[in-house]
């Protein structure tokens, strides 16, 4: 993805509703934004509130009803369906409430398979982000023996293995007590910014704040408001 431009992810009018019947149910009216390269940005709002909405169209498993969404220039509503697929897989790391580690797979191999996806080499990758997630020692174990925090460093360290410039979260710290989650977040946080990831996080608590360095807060489902944190 080319530097120059320093808005990396652009939003235009988005519209997300759905029908039923003859009722309309808005989603998300009207967003405009710009998310500029290399920040980390959070999506604040109460459950239901459409953030959840907003990353799957920022990833393209969704199209919006209206509006367009351009990622370094390209429209992703203007992709197929399998060109949005083969762009997500290689622009786009996801990291979800419930980790989503495949079982069947130990640590290393749930690392392993987004470079296969992708084509990559594995070189030290592997071993280099189980050192910066703090488990060197859990490379051979499954995730059935992890805990919750284990667990969610895993998928940290696979969302960002393949080297995406967008890493998408969405509230990664829901299923996890106070404490591992501030953990879990104070090394997101560093590995985002060691590896120059542009994030967006959604989430209902207000104790991520400190990360970030814009949120963007979902009101009535479709109101957005922008606010720089140097600001608040």
């Amino acid at each position: 993805m080319s530097p120059e431009n320093q808005n990396l992810i652009e939003m235009q009018a988005l519209q997300k509703f759905f029908m039923e019947g003859e009722r309309r149910h808005t989603i998300l009216d009207n967003v405009t934004t710009n998310i500029r390269r290399g920040e980390i940005v959070i999506l604040l709002g109460r459950s239901g509130s459409g953030k959840s909405t907003l990353l799957n169209l920022l990833s393209g498993i969704d199209l919006p009803s209206g509006g367009n969404i351009l990622i370094d220039g390209k429209d992703l509503g203007a992709l197929s369906e399998r060109n949005r697929t083969l762009f997500r897989r290689q622009n786009i790391g996801f990291i979800f409430q419930f980790f989503n580690l495949i079982p069947t797979l130990s640590v290393e191999d749930n690392l392993r398979l987004p470079l296969e996806l992708n084509g990559i080499a594995e070189h030290n990758q592997i071993n280099d982000l189980l050192q910066e997630v703090q488990l060197q020692n859990r490379r051979s174990s499954y995730p059935d023996v992890l805990s919750g925090g284990e667990q969610q460093r895993v998928a940290m360290a696979r969302a960002i293995i393949h080297d995406p410039p967008i890493i998408l979260a969405d509230e990664p710290t829901g299923n996890l007590d106070f404490e591992t989650g501030k953990t879990v977040i104070e090394l997101l946080d560093m590995l985002v910014r060691k590896h120059s990831k542009t994030m967006i996080m959604a989430t209902h608590s207000r104790e991520l704040i400190g990360i970030a360095d814009r949120i963007i807060t979902i009101k009535d489902k479709h109101l957005l408001h922008v606010q720089e944190v140097s600001s608040l």
